[in-house]
C-alpha cells in the first residue's frame, strides 16, 4: 500500500489471534503495522509479530527490491512490534537499529541482543536524515510503555505514532462501526491509565504540521485528523464524550436486572438522550470499560454476595481503578435478601478515585422490587435524565 510517493505500508493482518494481550477479544483480528521510507537511505518503521516474519520480509522486499534497508526504527518494544527485529538484522546484515535509550534493555530481554555495533540511540528532538526525508524523534514515555519514541517525517508531514491512534481490527476487516468504537475500546483498555502522558504528547503534536498519522495498529489516518485529535483529547482528559447514562449490573435471579430495565425505560421516557446497559456477567468487559469512560453519569447495580458485591462487579471496578477512572457522577442500586451491603462495598471501592460525585438515593432492593424501590428509581431519573 502506497501512503506517500516514498512511504509504503508493509504490515500484516492477524486473523488467527483470539485475544490481544491475553484478554481483549478481537472479533475482527488485528493489524501489525510497519512502514518503509524510500530515500537515499531506506528506513523501516517497526517490526511485526513473530508469526509473520516471512510475510513481513517479503513485503519489505517487494518495496525495496534489490536495495538494502539502512535502518530499522524501533518505536515500541512490545513483542507484537519487535519480535522480528532479529530476522530483519539477519536478512540485512548492514542495517542499523535505531531506538531510544530505554529500549535497549528490553531488546536484550526479548530478543537476546542489543545489536552492539549496529545500533543508534536517539532521544527527544534528535533527527535522522535519509536524503530528502528528515526524521524527527519525539519521546512519548508511558504512551503506553516507558521506552516509546515516535517519529515525525518533516517533508511529507507524516507522524509515525507508535500505539497512539491505533484501533483493534485487521485492515481487511470491514468494521461496521467505523474508527471510533474499536479505537475507543483499544484506547481505554491499553492506554487509558496514562491520560496525563497522552495530554503531553498531544501538546507536542500540536506544534507539528501533521497531514498523515501512521499508527502501529489500525488504518493510516489521512483525512479529518481534527476528529481523531479531538477524540484523544477528550479521552485523555477523562472528559464526557457522549451525553447520557451508562448502567452496569449483575443479577442472580433477575430482580436486579428488572430494576435496571425499569430505570432504563424511565430514563428514556424522561428524555435522556442515550442509555447504555451492560450485563457484566455476559458482555465484553472491555466494552464495559469503554462505556464507563465514555459517559459522565454512571449507575452501578449489583447484588450482595458473600457479604460483598458480586464478583463480576468487583472485577469491573478493579478495571476502572487500574485505568484512573474519574470525573463521573455515580449512583448505586443494590440487592440483598437479608443483609444488603453491596452499595456500601461499591462506594468504598471507588471513593478513592478522582472527582467522583455520588448521587442519592441509593436504591436498596430486598429480594424483589416494590413500590418504595420504584419511587427511589423515579428520584434517580430526575437527577440523571
Amino acid at each position: 500500500m502506497k501512503i506517500k510517493d516514498n512511504i509504503f505500508y508493509v504490515g500484516v493482518n492477524d486473523h488467527k489471534i483470539d485475544l490481544f494481550e491475553g484478554h481483549y477479544y478481537l472479533p475482527g483480528g488485528i493489524a501489525y503495522n510497519s512502514y518503509v521510507i524510500m530515500d537515499e537511505k531506506i528506513a523501516v518503521m517497526d517490526s511485526v509479530g513473530e508469526d509473520f516474519s516471512e510475510e513481513w520480509l517479503a513485503n519489505i522486499k517487494a518495496v525495496c527490491g534489490d536495495r538494502q534497508p539502512d535502518y530499522i526504527i524501533v518505536q515500541h518494544m512490545e513483542p507484537d512490534h519487535s519480535r522480528n527485529i532479529t530476522a530483519f538484522m539477519e536478512a540485512y546484515p548492514d542495517a542499523v537499529v535505531v531506538a531510544g535509550a530505554k529500549a535497549w534493555p528490553m531488546m536484550e530481554a526479548f530478543n537476546g541482543s542489543k545489536y552492539e555495533g549496529r545500533n543508534l540511540t536517539v532521544a527527544e528532538g534528535d533527527t535522522l536524515n535519509l536524503g530528502k526525508c528528515n526524521l524527527k524523534f519525539i519521546a512519548a514515555a508511558m504512551v503506553h510503555w516507558p521506552e516509546v519514541i515516535m517519529t515525525y517525517e518533516e517533508t511529507t508531514k507524516t507522524f509515525f505514532s507508535a500505539d497512539a491512534f491505533g484501533k483493534f481490527g485487521a485492515l481487511d476487516y470491514d468494521d461496521p462501526e467505523g474508527w471510533d468504537c474499536e479505537a475507543r475500546r483499544y484506547y481505554f483498555g491499553i492506554v487509558g491509565k496514562y491520560g496525563v502522558q497522552v495530554q503531553g504528547l498531544l501538546k507536542k503534536a500540536a506544534t507539528l504540521d501533521i497531514q498523515t498519522i501512521c499508527p502501529l495498529h489500525g488504518p493510516v489516518l489521512t483525512e479529518n485528523l481534527e476528529h481523531y485529535l479531538k477524540q484523544y483529547n477528550t479521552w485523555s482528559s477523562y472528559g464526557v464524550e457522549t451525553d447520557g447514562v451508562a448502567i452496569f449490573y449483575t443479577s442472580v435471579y433477575g430482580n436486579t436486572k428488572k430494576a435496571v430495565l425499569m430505570l432504563e425505560e424511565k430514563l428514556l421516557a424522561a428524555g435522556c438522550p442515550k442509555v447504555a446497559v451492560t450485563d457484566l456477567a455476559r458482555d465484553d468487559w472491555a466494552e464495559a470499560v469503554e462505556d464507563a469512560f465514555r459517559y459522565g453519569k454512571i449507575v452501578l447495580a449489583t447484588t450482595t454476595y458473600n457479604g460483598d458485591m458480586f464478583p463480576e462487579m468487583k472485577s469491573f471496578i478493579n478495571h476502572l481503578e487500574e485505568r484512573n477512572w474519574q470525573n463521573k457522577k455515580v449512583a448505586f442500586i443494590e440487592n440483598g435478601s437479608w443483609g444488603p451491603v453491596a452499595a456500601k462495598k461499591m462506594k468504598a471501592a471507588v471513593e478513592g478515585l478522582k472527582n467522583l460525585e455520588f448521587i442519592d438515593p441509593v436504591v436498596t432492593i430486598k429480594s424483589a422490587l416494590n413500590d418504595a424501590n420504584e419511587k427511589a428509581i423515579d428520584e434517580l431519573v430526575e437527577i440523571l435524565k
